[in-house]
């Protein structure tokens, strides 16, 4: 049986990154094919590097267009045939045509429970808002900011009005649910039909 493989784009840190690299090192059906970087100084590169996983650095400022950056983008991870593209961290907005090609093989990870708070600065918003919970978000990605079907949510109350101690209990919650879902997605228990989320 062939690996189910997994490709992963980044712009940092890459604490999700490590949670999947943590989860799967020792599953044999499950592949970390390769890590992509649009921040050469992206610390998730040397957490890959680290890992033996290829990793590249592919500098979106160097393409004249969205599009021309995801087509770069497209012929690194055809190099692999990846059956996952996971988004972890990386803060670039996808043009359609990377979306269309990759629909239902594409997730994301959000710092809300989505539909509320879609964007950025969700911890702030959330306290601002004197909200009772806050969560995270495993979507598939459409063309729609923040807002394709969801594969799961996962939330904590929120007893905290700092924003760093709030951001590290979301950050605890998406290391528990991403790879979870990930493995759940390879094994064919949660998948996209007719731009719905299929859980079996």
């Amino acid at each position: 049986m062939t690996n189910y493989k997994v490709a992963v784009l980044i712009s940092g840190n890459g604490s999700n990154l490590q949670a999947l690299i943590d989860k799967f090192e020792l599953n044999e059906l499950i592949d970390i094919c390769c890590v992509i970087s649009n921040k050469k100084e992206a610390y998730g590169l040397q957490r890959a590097k680290k890992a033996n996983i290829d990793n590249y650095f592919i500098d979106h400022n160097q393409f004249e267009s969205r599009q021309k950056f995801d087509e770069e983008v497209i012929q690194t991870l055809n190099r692999y045939k990846p059956d996952l593209i996971v988004l972890a961290g990386f803060m670039r907005i996808l043009s359609n045509v990377f979306v269309d090609k990759y629909l239902g093989k594409l997730i994301n990870i959000h710092p809300s429970l989505l539909p509320k708070y879609k964007g950025l600065d969700t911890h702030k918003k959330v306290l601002e808002n004197n909200e009772d919970y806050h969560g995270v978000t495993v979507h598939f990605v459409d063309n729609t900011l923040d807002g394709g079907p969801i594969c799961a949510q996962a939330s904590i109350r929120v007893q905290t009005k700092n924003i760093k101690s709030l951001e590290e209990e979301i950050h605890k919650l998406e290391h528990e649910i991403y790879p979870r879902v990930v493995e759940e997605i390879a094994n064919g228990k949660i998948f996209l039909s007719q731009g719905k989320v299929i859980k079996k």
